[in-house]
């Protein structure tokens, strides 16, 4: 990579990092609500990932999803609640791919929790037998909720799940950032060429607690500590950016505080906005216009606000 590109991942990792602080902070302030699950420590996986994919490769994620939504425009399929719920779907959207033959790969998210259920199972046997161009990346960031993986899998080292099936997989540190780059692009390459699947392990460390809202009282704190020494954005800025005299730390300061006034000018836009109106619960989730949709004969047509349902109760 050149030194422009290599900036920008550390901007990028940055970026993420300040968006989900002020989250959290807006959270606290009760200014969100409900779930909110931070990556804090994980940025160099998402990071790294969508830099070796083409703009138009899909993606479905898990439900800690913001550091891919910031840097996806395109065919971004969701990030889903229920843990493994996605696997299949997006099994299914590496076949229309296949089928159409449109060279766009599907890069699957998910957390080390999901290996151990039958959908991941189901999408691995399917995704190894049809050589579907799909990679199955798992962020182990050691923890389902607060229950180690030591107590929750058979078999800790998450890649070697791909054995049962004779799929290709690789281990990355998920902390390197360039690391990840490159183990996503040569499975990324493998899938173009027809070549099948492949299970990425990144092995990570999450610095916050499961959600806001769960408390992080099962991992020792020591643990914690030693991880965060870790932080795959300072290293990054150490190990490589200053160190190869790419950037300075004047530039780095500077970069953080781009990012920090980007971070506060969102949470601003996002206090002074009207509420949204209420028919917008209905957007993006039929075709538009709906009435052009039918199943099984019956027009579905969003039910309405306060109002009747529609007569088939299809909702």
């Amino acid at each position: 990579m050149d030194n422009q590109r290599l900036i920008s991942l550390y901007r990028q990792m940055l970026l993420i990092r300040v968006f989900e602080d002020k989250s959290a902070e807006m959270y606290t302030k009760a200014k969100i609500a409900g779930f909110l699950h931070l990556t804090n420590g994980q940025e160099a996986i998402a990071v790294g990932a969508m830099a070796a994919l083409n703009p138009d490769d899909d993606l479905f994620t898990h439900y800690r999803d913001h550091g891919y939504l910031i840097h996806t425009e395109t065919n971004y399929w969701g990030g889903y609640a229920i843990v493994g719920g996605h696997l299949t779907l997006a099994a299914g959207v590496a076949v229309a791919n296949q089928f159409y033959k449109n060279g766009r790969v599907v890069t699957c998210v998910m957390g080390d929790g999901s290996t151990n259920i039958g959908t991941f199972h189901a999408a691995m046997n399917w995704a190894q037998l049809w050589k579907l161009p799909i990679i199955f990346l798992v962020e182990n960031n050691q923890f389902a909720m607060g229950t180690t993986i030591r107590n929750h899998s058979s078999l800790p080292d998450v890649y070697r799940k791909a054995d049962g099936y004779g799929m290709a997989a690789e281990q990355v540190d998920g902390n390197d950032v360039l690391a990840v780059h490159e183990v996503i692009g040569r499975a990324a390459a493998r899938a173009r060429a027809g070549e099948g699947p492949t299970l990425v392990e990144a092995v990570t460390y999450r610095h916050r607690g499961h959600s806001m809202a769960y408390p992080d009282v099962q991992r020792d704190k020591g643990e914690i500590a030693d991880w965060k020494k870790r932080d795959p954005i300072h290293r990054f800025a150490n190990e490589v950016l200053l160190k190869r005299g790419i950037a300075s730390p004047q530039d780095l300061e500077e970069i953080s505080a781009e990012v920090e006034a980007r971070a506060e000018k969102a949470a601003e836009y996002a206090e002074n906005s009207p509420e949204p109106e209420l028919d917008s619960l209905y957007q993006h989730i039929y075709m538009d216009p709906v009435s052009n949709m039918q199943v099984g004969g019956s027009l579905i047509r969003p039910p309405q606000i306060g109002g009747a349902v529609a007569s088939n109760g299809s909702h």
